[in-house]
């Protein structure tokens, strides 16, 4: 069972340390990277008002034989998460689509107490991002990073507000990149790591030692909804991109280049071409079947979900650099997403 709740990574030094010790006075601390990344970090409440079916009639043949309806009560549920700020001047925080899918009243906390009305500027299910929107004065955004650039055995710092706790902030390190065919969202390309999750910390940031915002926490793989160390993030890259389209429109509006593509033959790396659509923009420019796309706009595609997770966090109308192999031969052509009547998802 997947389940949707944010990352805790565990307890780790944030360097290496040489016979297993440290100089006399001095201690292993990421101290100065937490002081500077939580005030970037809001806690998330919301409200739903949810409609709850009551029979009038117990014996549920009598009220058939008699056509008596249900009545219908409603009941007000709350639910906790996390959030990053990353525009402070406009008041900009991103969160997964799920912490505040349904509410009726959106709350953010900020780390020195102060409580605001948060309104929803745009969500997008397939991605499970969400961005929100508090009008304050003197608040802290946490710098983005580059979730390109992470590797495996990278040490990075988990804020969020575990089971409505408050802020709570752990260390873990990148387990492995590029994680897809979970079945969690409808774009996979999740960051992994050794991270103890819980609920409530959907939303939060992953940073690396210099503080600055590589993902959004967002699961957990689990059989129990306890922590097994396989926590999940979504890579600031794509949620950067999905942000732009939903600050601009209110909604991600997705396109195509009409091609279908598997893993390659042979397991490589790459996504490789079975279908070109004709008078698509990849038979305009060249692609061909067999082609095996292996990057885009200088990013590296090693799996079919890569290629995917990229296109769908793309707005419809850009255009993008493809590098592809073709019979041994390394090629490049440049296309258009086109938009799509499926395009837009909300």
């Amino acid at each position: 069972m997947i389940r949707r709740f944010a990352l805790l990574c565990l307890l780790a030094c944030p360097t290496p340390l040489s016979a297993g010790a440290l100089p006399a006075g001095q201690k292993a601390s990421v101290a100065s990277v937490v002081r500077a990344v939580t005030p970037g970090v809001v806690n998330i409440a919301t409200k739903r008002i949810e409609s709850v079916e009551v029979p009038t009639v117990v014996d549920p043949v009598l009220q058939e034989f008699f056509e008596i309806p249900n009545t219908h009560l409603k009941r007000e549920t709350t639910s906790a998460g996390s959030g990053v700020i990353v525009d402070a001047e406009a008041g900009l925080i991103l969160t997964n689509e799920h912490v505040v899918r349904g509410a009726s009243v959106i709350e953010a906390t900020t780390k020195d107490g102060r409580r605001f009305r948060a309104q929803l500027v745009g969500r997008d299910k397939a991605t499970d991002i969400a961005v929100l929107k508090i009008k304050a004065d003197n608040l802290a955004a946490v710098p983005m990073g580059d979730s390109r650039t992470l590797e495996v055995g990278d040490f990075v710092l988990a804020v969020g507000n575990p089971f409505g706790l408050g802020q709570t902030v752990t260390s873990g390190i990148v387990s492995a990149i590029g994680r897809a065919g979970l079945g969690i969202e409808g774009y996979e390309d999740f960051i992994q790591t050794d991270a103890s999750i819980n609920p409530g910390n959907s939303g939060g940031a992953l940073v690396t030692l210099d503080g600055r915002l590589v993902g959004l926490n967002t699961a957990i793989l689990s059989k129990s909804g306890a922590s097994h160390g396989i926590g999940f993030a979504i890579p600031i890259d794509m949620a950067r991109r999905i942000m732009a389209q939903l600050v601009e429109s209110g909604e991600v509006r997705r396109g195509h280049i009409g091609v279908s593509i598997r893993s390659p033959v042979g397991n490589g790396a790459g996504a490789e071409i079975v279908t070109v659509e004709p008078a698509s923009s990849a038979a305009l420019a060249g692609l061909r079947k067999g082609d095996v796309i292996t990057a885009v706009d200088g990013r590296a595609i090693t799996t079919p979900a890569q290629l995917r997770a990229f296109l769908g966090a793309s707005p419809a109308g850009s255009e993008i650099d493809v590098r592809f192999h073709r019979a041994g031969e390394t090629m490049q052509a440049r296309l258009r997403i086109e938009a799509s009547q499926k395009a837009a998802i909300r």
